[in-house]
């Protein structure tokens, strides 16, 4: 059956009737790319797992504009939730896709970002199994919402946990940190000149992890992407009972044009957020094995050993500054940088 392409999304699409099977067939599978789960149309999706341990999570994404240089929402929800997965050493297998639209949303709009998430997921051999589509009345969400969810098989050689962490674990990164915060924010306060030199670091991680894993093995101790709250927060996160984590502030990679557009807005770099990073904590006689592989990876070729777990008295992570001087490193209190996922 054929369906006419409305131009807007209409209050109507959200009934449950015609309107609603028209935007669902006519552009949301189209846009998406149909499969043997979706194309049945049933309330849930039935698969077979190739793995004796899965890791599941779940996200929501409200990122103000839904378009920012190097993404969209729709491949900011599908490498957020791969990398969600990668973090917990698993291969992302099944991904749930829910869309809460504002009625009044362009279709046109609507179409490009579907096709951010075909593209992602065709390129990472990952499947959408199963959603939702919902439509509000103008003014009651923002445009557009996605919420995900995702099943992932941990790999086999994954052993992580933060109870692992001993004292002296490196602390290491795949790249430059703050590139995302700083480009959803250029479009959104239209900061001009150095706005069209700041590209969200956006991109799924699952490979870059997977040949971390099988080089390292049980090396790594965990693993975390610094996202809301940025590499302060998260690092805050992995310190446990009697451990401090030192971090040298001039090996972090900061590319200078986000430097500069921090420095003039006066955010801390150190607590913005980051779509396409890797925190690791690994044991020190896999250090360089594991900076060598993320330096051979295409997403990590700025890759650094940026710190250390050290013993302490109290759990805390403190900043080796460039002038020799120490500062504490809390979590991120209220919010630096409100809707940048």
């Amino acid at each position: 059956m054929s369906y006419k392409r409305p131009n807007r999304i209409e209050i109507g699409h959200g009934s449950g009737g015609l309107l609603s099977r028209e935007l669902i067939e006519g552009v949301i599978l189209p846009g998406i790319g149909g499969n043997e789960y979706l194309d049945s149309l049933d309330d849930g999706a039935v698969f077979d797992c190739p793995a004796n341990r899965l890791a599941f999570t779940t996200d929501s994404y409200v990122v103000k504009p839904l378009t920012f240089p190097g993404g969209d929402i729709g491949k900011l929800a599908i490498c957020g939730t791969i990398n969600d997965l990668a973090s917990m050493g698993a291969v992302p297998l099944f991904l749930s896709l829910s869309l809460i639209i504002e009625a009044g949303l362009e279709i046109s709009i609507l179409e490009r970002i579907l096709d951010s998430i075909k593209t992602l997921t065709d390129s990472s051999g990952i499947q959408i199994v199963t959603g939702d589509t919902k439509v509000v009345s103008a003014g009651e969400c923002d445009q557009l919402f996605i919420n995900t969810g995702g099943v992932g098989a941990v790999q086999p050689r994954a052993d992580l946990s933060k109870e692992r962490i001993r004292a002296g674990d490196l602390v290491i990164i795949n790249g430059s940190i703050a590139e995302h915060g700083m480009a959803v924010m250029s479009v959104r306060e239209d900061l001009g000149l150095q706005a069209n030199k700041l590209v969200s670091d956006c991109a799924p991680l699952s490979d870059l992890v997977g040949e971390v894993i099988e080089v390292a093995g049980d090396g790594v101790k965990v693993m975390r992407d610094p996202t809301r709250g940025g590499l302060a927060t998260t690092l805050n996160e992995l310190v446990g009972q009697s451990r401090m984590i030192e971090v040298w502030e001039d090996k972090i990679p900061l590319a200078q044009p986000v430097n500069a557009i921090c420095e003039l807005l006066g955010f801390d770099p150190l607590y913005v957020a980051n779509e396409g990073k890797m925190v690791f904590i690994v044991e020190p006689g896999k250090g360089e094995t594991v900076l060598k592989t993320l330096k051979n990876h295409r997403l990590g070729k700025d890759a650094a050993i940026i710190g250390e777990v050290k013993e302490g008295e109290e759990s805390l992570v403190y900043l080796k500054t460039i002038i020799g001087g120490e500062r504490i490193l809390d979590r991120l209190t209220g919010s630096q940088l409100p809707r940048i996922c």
